[in-house]
């Protein structure tokens, strides 16, 4: 392991939390809420970077395939974060129980709460199309499966001393974060928005989560930690597109012109899975666009009284705007911030 930066003496005595896939949507939004909180935040990444960086997070080099990387690298911390998945969604029947595994283990050695986001992938039709956390998982794709597992290991762990925190929430999308949905399907990044292809079949609902109101409903509930029960799981509404035409809405009120909308070709993906390993994964999640399935945040809003939102209009133009598809953001004449009121499903 190499490590790039070093903390000084008095920064060793604030809170410690250990990033793992710093790199992706969520662990980097999750960096950043931490540090305004006060936290010392270290990442562990698969790629050298270079020294010097000034964003206040120490980076070590190190695999999270690796049990002595992941255990050396979280010395010290109160706080495991675990939002690291394979690269392009690949071998996630190889990857994904290892690396969590190799968390655990090291959130076990430090006395370490781990921090979790969770997706509805868990969930069958069974319990579709409101889901609560205590929803039966019967899900019915390898995924779902996997995700089930983690889950389950994770509750074993905290049975075992160490407390979890799982936030599940919709598709995520947001400044910073490539490899989702928004910035590979319904746009391209660094092209003008002309068009938007549409994933979602006609008036099915779908769920979306802005990676900064992610990042700090995951910072309240820390805050609050002492409440925790040492099992947390925890549902966030997020952006509900009741007839999956809303985000296409909010796309051309940002970009200050109608877009042409194309519906994706399920039948052109299923035509070239069998050659584009990406494609294959990617067909094995088409039933969560062809009927509304929506998380309730009852039980978070119960808790922390109001989730955090960022008006829809905001999102999407910091989005599109950080994917180089506008100069600027274009901001609605007023603005609001609907959580205030609160709001759940």
């Amino acid at each position: 392991m190499i490590y790039e930066n070093h903390a000084n003496t008095a920064e060793n005595n604030r809170p410690l939390a250990l990033i793992i896939g710093a790199n992706g949507g969520v662990g980097s939004h999750v960096s950043k809420m931490l540090l305004q909180r006060g936290w010392r935040v270290r990442a562990l990444t698969r790629q050298p970077v270079s020294t010097g960086a000034s964003d206040g997070v120490e980076r070590v080099t190190g695999d999270a395939m690796n049990r002595q990387d992941v255990v050396e690298t979280a010395r010290g911390a109160t706080l495991v974060v675990h939002a690291v998945n394979p690269p392009g969604y690949r071998d996630w029947e190889r990857q994904v129980l290892p690396m969590l595994d190799n968390t655990i283990a090291a959130a076990e050695a430090y006395g370490a709460r781990i921090v979790f986001p969770g997706s509805v992938y868990n969930f069958g039709p069974d319990a579709f199309p409101l889901l609560t956390e205590d929803s039966p998982q019967k899900p019915f794709t390898r995924k779902g499966a996997l995700r089930v597992e983690m889950e389950r290991r994770l509750k074993m762990a905290s049975m075992r001393g160490v407390p979890v925190l799982i936030v599940r929430a919709g598709d995520f999308f947001g400044p910073d974060a490539k490899n989702n949905w928004f910035s590979q399907m319904l746009v391209r990044p660094g092209k003008p928005v002309r068009s938007v292809q549409n994933p979602a079949a006609p008036h099915a609902g779908h769920q979306w989560a802005y990676l900064p109101d992610v990042a700090e409903t995951i910072g309240r509930l820390l805050d609050r930690s002492g409440e925790l029960p040492a099992f947390a799981v925890y549902h966030m509404e997020g952006f509900w597109d009741f007839d999956g035409l809303q985000l296409v809405a909010a796309i051309e009120r940002a970009v200050g012109q109608p877009v042409k909308m194309r519906r994706l070709s399920w039948l052109a993906i299923r035509l070239a899975a069998p050659f584009v390993p990406l494609f294959r994964e990617v067909l094995e999640m088409q039933y969560l666009w062809q009927m509304p399935i929506r998380m309730s945040n009852a039980k978070l809003t119960d808790f922390l009284g109001v989730e955090p939102r960022t008006p829809i209009d905001v999102a999407v133009s910091a989005t599109l705007a950080n994917l180089g598809c506008i100069e600027q953001v274009r901001e609605p004449a007023s603005l609001h911030h609907p959580a205030d009121a609160g709001g759940r499903v």
